[in-house]
């Protein structure tokens, strides 16, 4: 009997509803360095190699009374691996495409509901990338979109909106924007800062030159903030006072870090200024809703990546340090991490400097974001 195959789609459904299984079949590092996550996931790494030997010691710690789930790159060492294990009475299946699949596999949740408008957040969950549908009127404005920009279009049709801006807070390092793409396949307006974008060829709206962006019958008031140090010219949306768009600038458990213009100091400075400046303005109940999460404790029980300014200063040590020097240093300290893979080209794709192919910009996104610093207590 042929093993059976399930798709990304249907792994999250069942995580979703409740305990999974996963053995994945990847080396090591590969396994530590970026896996399938969740708080119903149990998972085991055992290396596709070690199977070839057929010993049994490799067997001991995988469960016969419940399903498992095979995972390696692709799928084809998972599957040689689940045909051993289905032969030896093993339930089993193996996921489709394998962790090339499941990092373009995208989640919506709604963020909020109410007469004057409709928030929700697209999570890519293998990324931790997270991109907006801002609707009110049957208009739409999407925030940060992936390089997937069927998955924008199939749900603007599904809420049945007509896009008419697409917004960047920033460039993007770790991943390839959709946005000048879909603003284009859509008629839409592409908006970034122009600083973002110095020798760019691609057209866009900069956001230096507006206040706020309304539309629909219901005004949908987005304010820009300029929230510089991640990127020199990352801004924030306010979305009707309540919410705010904070890009990479503002995680639930960190900071945006400022090292990736090889400026880390100089960055780390406009970052003091936007937290005790700009961001020191807002209430502690509007609830931050970010780019970026590096942690699925950061999912809150809604099912979104959001928490309010209140609860992020409280928790987030960095958010209450006002020393401008101490500030400096920590910020410093905390982004000497790993950069994220392929950045440097990632960013010129973003600037339309360089093309890629379908399966070279998958490649390039391949493995976690690190565009954060982590400073929770």
């Amino acid at each position: 009997m042929a093993v059976k195959t399930i798709s990304a789609k249907e792994l999250h459904q069942r995580m979703e509803q409740g305990p999974v299984f996963l053995l994945d079949v990847r080396n090591p590092e590969q396994y530590s360095e970026w896996k399938i996550e969740g708080k119903t996931v149990q998972s085991l790494n055992i290396p596709y190699f070690d199977f070839l030997d057929d010993e049994k010691e490799v067997y001991q710690d995988l469960p016969k009374d419940t399903e498992v789930v095979v995972i390696c790159n692709k799928g084809r060492s998972a599957l040689m691996v689940a045909e051993q294990l289905q032969e030896k009475g093993y339930q089993v299946s193996t996921l489709e495409g394998g962790m090339t699949e499941w990092s373009q596999f995208y989640h919506s949740v709604t963020v909020v509901t109410s007469d004057e408008m409709k928030i929700i957040q697209v999570n890519r969950l293998a990324k931790g990338c997270l991109s907006y549908l801002v609707i009110s009127e049957g208009k739409a404005a999407v925030v940060d979109p992936n390089r997937h920009i069927d998955e924008y279009i199939k749900l603007a049709e599904e809420e049945n909106v007509e896009i008419v801006h697409v917004l960047d807070t920033h460039c993007h390092a770790d991943h390839i924007s959709g946005g000048a793409q879909l603003a284009e396949k859509v008629g839409a307006t592409y908006y970034i800062s122009k600083s973002e974008m110095q020798g760019s060829d691609i057209p866009f709206e900069p956001l230096e030159e507006h206040d706020q962006i309304n539309f629909g019958d219901v005004s949908l008031k987005v304010l820009a903030i300029p929230t510089p140090g991640h990127t020199p010219g990352s801004v924030s949306f306010l979305v009707n006072d309540k919410y705010l768009l904070s890009g990479d600038t503002i995680f639930v458990g960190g900071l945006g870090r400022p090292d990736l213009g090889g400026k880390a100091k100089e960055w780390a400075q406009s970052l003091y200024d936007t937290v005790f400046t700009k961001i020191a303005s807002l209430s502690d109940d509007i609830i931050v809703l970010p780019t970026h999460f590096a942690d699925i404790s950061e999912i809150n029980p809604s099912g979104y990546v959001g928490a309010t300014l209140g609860e992020i200063r409280r928790s987030n040590e960095i958010m209450r340090t006002e020393d401008r020097a101490q500030f400096t240093e920590q910020v410093v300290a905390g982004a000497s991490g790993a950069t994220p893979p392929n950045y440097e080209q990632i960013i010129e794709i973003n600037r339309g400097n360089i093309d890629v192919t379908e399966d070279q910009a998958t490649q390039l996104e391949i493995g976690p974001n690190r565009c954060a610093i982590h400073h929770s207590s």
